[in-house]
């Protein structure tokens, strides 16, 4: 007999904006993880909340800086502005900005 394993679904999706909760930055989603995949190190010193590794983890573009973050989803709620952010790097993932989410390179608009 076979193992069970939880399987999450992911609450956001490539490119909403996005509120994080305890450092107050607004940001982009760029990837989602089903599950935490970084090292056992990043986490360890990074993840200082101890979010559960078993849910959805995303990459996010921070908005009026330079970096990008790697945030667990318990951590994010929606951002109700639906005002673009400012990185450096949306060019290479979105191609524009439509109804206050960010549509990938390759997707058209309706």
């Amino acid at each position: 007999m076979g193992t069970v394993t939880e399987i999450s679904r992911a609450k956001f999706s490539v490119g909403e904006l996005i509120h994080h909760r305890l450092f107050d930055y607004r940001g982009v989603i760029v990837d989602v993880d089903p599950k935490f995949q970084s090292s056992e190190e990043w986490y360890e010193s990074m993840a200082k909340s101890r979010p559960p590794k078993n849910k959805p983890w995303y990459r996010v573009l921070v908005h009026g800086s330079v970096y990008t973050t790697y945030v667990a989803e318990q951590n994010l709620e929606q951002d109700s502005s639906e005002e673009p952010i400012v990185h450096p790097l949306l060019i290479q993932f979105f191609s524009g900005f439509d109804n206050g989410r960010y549509v990938q390179n390759g997707q058209r608009t309706n």
